[in-house]
């Protein structure tokens, strides 16, 4: 196979030359690649997934804890924005993971979904790989870099607090209502169905937001209404 993708990876994202290169392509194997390849590939990326989620939350954790005094509660909270699937997915495709995976001929085709939770595993994996070959602070420095750096965004966009939660103290003390959800629209088969949630203010609809349960759609329509709300008040 070309591995010259992985190699221009390795030196333009993570900085590095890698001594074991394999490990950075089973960063980047789906499981359901080996089980289209079975005579030919052995490894997929779980483990490393395994290990660079642990990686993940303890450089985090230990960035909170150094530089913040605030209490357990609030730390959490943040550390929780910070090692997300949304936050480490956006990373993954920010920093051009996605023409390296390798998939089967279906999950290329899957929903986005699911292509934002393979994306947010093979950026554990990557780090699960980079720890191993090339020990604990060059980790560090790459997720200093791509999640760490992230950090004033979420704290000054307030993406850390539960979105309903935050919208409801925001309406009621700005407006003096509470804010409303209602689904929208319902679409595709019971196994993975959608639903579009519109949030609304005194018969305004101030956000819209999808996903997979009822639940999700509510929090993506209370991101959406904080922002509108946001903009409003500049």
């Amino acid at each position: 196979m070309d591995t010259s993708g992985y190699v221009t990876f390795a030196k333009d994202v993570l900085g590095v030359e890698f001594n074991n290169l394999d490990l950075l392509i089973t960063a980047f194997t789906h499981r359901s690649y080996v089980n289209e390849h079975k005579k030919s590939v052995s490894a997929h990326n779980e483990r490393l997934e395994f290990l660079g989620d642990a990686v993940l939350e303890l450089v985090v954790t230990e960035y909170l804890y150094s530089n913040h005094d605030d209490p357990e509660g609030i730390l959490t909270n943040w550390r929780s924005a910070l090692v997300r699937t949304e936050s480490i997915g956006a990373a993954a495709a920010k920093y051009g993971f996605e023409p390296l995976l390798r998939l089967s001929r279906g999950e290329k085709h899957g929903t986005q979904r699911a292509r934002e939770q393979i994306l947010a595993n093979s950026f554990e994996a990557v780090i699960g790989a980079l720890y191993l070959d090339q020990g604990y602070d060059v980790a560090k420095s790459f997720i200093t870099k791509t999640i760490l750096a992230t950090f004033d965004d979420i704290l000054s966009s307030g993406s850390w607090m539960d979105a309903k939660s935050h919208l409801q103290e925001v309406v009621q003390s700005q407006e003096g209502f509470t804010p409303v959800y209602k689904v929208l629209e319902e679409a595709g088969p019971d196994h993975d169905k959608t639903f579009s949630v519109g949030v609304f203010v005194n018969g305004k609809l101030y956000g819209q937001g999808t996903g997979p349960s009822k639940q999700a759609g509510q929090q993506k329509a209370a991101e959406a209404a904080l922002s509108a709300f946001a903009s409003e008040k500049k």
